[in-house]
């Protein structure tokens, strides 16, 4: 399975996206699409041995619209300024020529040849400032549908033609300024959605507006200053104090302090010396760095960031699906509504051609169904946007919506809850081994292991100048420990479990360990030739925000677990110091999983917060899986939020910029609706029985377009969202 993102053009309202989407989901080898009336992109997964991207953009020209695979920021942003240009010289000329009509058609009834004017000063708005919306009209007609094209090419043409029966004496009145103000404010409306809708994708054009457009590299002894695009994995890249870095790699040379905000939202710079990893995007700061590339192009974390981000915009979250519904029928339903108005006010009441024409015109304006197709794509822009910029990476709509109702967050302890760089705190004798001994030993072992409490050991022996010897016959005990043969010594590293296993009596020594776990410590015991030689007590301190954090969290209503596989006493230690009441402890990493599972069966709707690494079964079974790191690969890969910042406290607020854009999507969808349910009766003439009241037409072309304005403006508020 392949993925396409097509840049779509030609696209005047929710209609066309439905559209759009019918067409490529029928299309030959095309597994799921997408369209975004917004983002005016498709995403598209498609199987390549049954089509091509050539396939899909021909299946989008069949549907008559235009489509291409190059999606180029500065392109985009080119078009969409182009655009705005476009509208605003039509809406120039609209102008120009229907304020006069307005005028004259209202107001100056007696004036010289005035309808021989109307008809001079309307024609040009009709059919060259309306002429996008008759092509429009003819493409859904082609395609056997209808849109928002279809209701202003029908409505206002009807106004426009009875007005000429007007000029040549067949009918009694004229709406030549009806159809021209109608257009006009269509046009604006357009143009001031165009606006509000470049500013959805701002966050995006932010982070491309990161990487730097050259970079300097050393090639054959020389410095050579090259396209960044161009910059190789091997390259050895030479960035000075305030330049922004190019590309991802690792520091060969030099030391600096390099501003990693614009990414994570960590506002404190990160120190870089020898071996330290450097992203691209992010600024250097003071000293001059020579670090070689490692991953350049597509590959690098900022371009991983855009496409995720990228992919979050153009998602769709299951509550549009009632507004996608809505919107495929909507339009042949208000024509329908619109020919029933004019039949009941011509053949039941006798209220003239003019009257039922004109009540008919209003339904089809007013009826126009972009606000509803705007309410759900532009907030959650917005919102993925605004959590892009503060270091809080959503990967799709549907973590947006489930993240309103999450009702418990399960922790991870080491590196989420915790530093996750522990430290040995405790070295106890339990024979008369001495203690360095017994630290080379169990370092020896540990050497071989990966786990962080390993790098404890070792690091502490290196520190103390130990020199540790070869062992042999290396084996990690899940969830218990690690054996191996240090010179003719059979050694085991580990909990009580691997100790009652190797048939090691730990009795006598259980209150020390009771005493060092009651304060949150680790203790492994070291077992030699059979016998226990001594206890090693490691402990990993809490993050400063983690207490912070889960208060938070409880402060808005949900329940707060950790989950770890240290024994009981020293996870409720950690939990303790934390805020958190409720503890999974002794948990074999294969079987975290499982606990989120029994808390979804008790009917949670669990968050698991973890590094993204051996916590991703946990965060796949999770129905929102937050991965907290750095933005490494594998926790871009893993779980539906990525935390940038290695801080907890963003788990807090990724779940009320959730819900913040839940309650915006809903807020826009409820003014959609209540906009068409009232307006349509109103602009049909239900009230003018009892009040006299009517809606004409222009006032019915004014509230269409500021009902779109509105949608896309109220989702825009939602950069100004309180996440602390």
């Amino acid at each position: 399975m392949k993925k396409a993102v097509l840049s779509i053009s030609g696209m005047h309202c929710a209609s066309c996206a439905t559209l759009i989407n019918k067409r490529l989901s029928k299309a030959p080898g095309v597994l799921k699409a997408n369209v975004n009336f917004a983002s005016q992109k498709a995403h598209v997964d498609y199987n390549e041995a049954e089509t091509s991207e050539e396939g899909l953009i021909e299946a989008v020209k069949k549907a008559g619209y235009g489509a291409s695979t190059k999606v180029d920021i500065e392109a985009e942003k080119k078009n969409r300024e182009n655009e705005i240009a476009n509208l605003r010289g039509l809406l120039i000329v609209a102008v120009i020529f229907s304020l006069p009509a307005f005028v004259l058609g209202m107001f100056l009834m007696e004036f010289p040849n005035r309808l021989l004017l109307l008809f001079l000063l309307s024609t040009p708005v009709q059919f060259y400032v309306g002429r996008q919306f008759y092509m429009g009209a003819w493409s859904s007609l082609r395609s056997g549908t209808a849109t928002m094209d279809t209701l202003i090419a029908v409505g206002t043409s009807a106004a426009y033609f009875f007005s000429l029966g007007a000029l040549f004496g067949l009918t009694p009145d004229q709406y030549f300024e009806t159809s021209a103000v109608l257009i006009t404010l269509v046009i604006l409306g357009k143009y001031l959605e165009a606006i509000a809708k470049g500013k959805t994708s701002e966050a995006i054009r932010k982070l491309m507006d990161l990487s730097p457009k050259m970079a300097l590299v050393e090639r054959d002894g020389k410095q050579v200053e090259i396209p960044a695009e161009q910059v190789a994995v091997g390259d050895i890249v030479i960035v000075k104090p305030g330049e922004r870095i190019p590309v991802d790699g690792k520091v060969v040379s030099g030391g600096s302090s390099v501003d990693e905000s614009m990414l994570t939202g960590e506002s404190i710079p990160v120190e870089k010396t020898v071996g330290s990893p450097v992203i691209g995007g992010t600024i250097n700061k003071h000293g001059m760095l020579k670090f070689k590339a490692e991953k350049v192009g597509s590959e690098t974390t900022l371009s991983q960031i855009v496409k995720l981000v990228e992919e979050a915009q153009g998602s769709k979250a299951p509550i549009q699906r009632f507004a996608d519904s809505i919107s495929a029928v909507f339009v042949p339903v208000v024509i329908a509504i619109a020919i029933l108005t004019f039949a009941a006010w011509y053949f039941v009441f006798h209220a003239g051609l003019s009257f039922a024409l004109i009540t008919a015109v209003s339904v089809l304006v007013i009826a126009c169904p972009c606000a509803l197709g705007l309410a759900t794509p532009t907030s959650i822009m917005v919102g993925t946007g605004v959590g892009a910029e503060r270091g809080i990476l959503i990967k799709g709509a549907e973590a947006l919506e489930k993240s309103r109702k999450v009702s418990a967050v399960v922790f991870d302890k080491t590196g989420t809850l915790t530093v996750g760089k522990p430290i040995v705190t405790d070295v106890i004798l339990l024979s008369d081994t001495p203690e360095a001994e017994i630290l080379t030993i169990a370092a020896s072992v540990e050497e071989n292991s990966e786990h962080p409490l390993a790098d404890a050991i070792v690091e502490k022996a290196k520190a103390g100048g130990l020199e540790l010897a070869k062992a042999t016959g290396f084996k990690s005990i899940t969830g218990k420990g690690v054996s191996a043969k240090v010179g003719k010594k059979d050694v085991a590293l580990g909990n009580r479990k691997l100790a009652e296993e190797l048939g090691v009596d730990v009795s006598e020594f259980t209150d020390r360990m009771s005493t060092l776990e009651s304060d949150g410590k680790t203790v492994m015991v070291l077992i030699v030739s059979g016998k226990a030689a001594g206890l090693i007590a490691v402990a990993d301190t809490l993050k400063e925000t983690s207490p912070a954090a889960v208060s938070e969290l409880t402060r808005m209503g949900v329940d707060v677990w950790m989950i770890t596989g240290d024994n009981k006493r020293t996870a409720e230690a950690v939990a303790r110091k934390a805020g958190i009441r409720n503890v999974f402890a002794e948990v074999l990493p294969g079987d975290k999983a499982a606990y989120v599972k029994q808390l979804q069966d008790g009917g949670k709707v669990v968050a698991m917060v973890g590094d993204g690494v051996n916590d991703a079964p946990a965060l796949a079974q999770a129905d929102i899986g937050i991965a907290v790191g750095s933005g490494t690969d594998v926790a871009i890969e893993t779980g539906n939020v990525v935390l940038m910042r290695n801080d907890v406290m963003d788990v807090s607020r990724a779940l009320k910029l959730g819900r913040a854009t839940i309650a915006k999507i809903k807020q826009n969808m409820f003014w959609a609706l209540i906009y068409n349910v009232l307006g349509i009766p109103i602009a049909a003439g239900v009230l003018y029985p009892f009040t006299g009241w009517l809606l004409s037409p222009i006032i019915a072309g004014g509230a269409m377009a500021l009902s779109s304005v509105s949608v896309v403006t109220n989702s825009l508020t939602l950069r100004w969202v309180k996440l602390k």
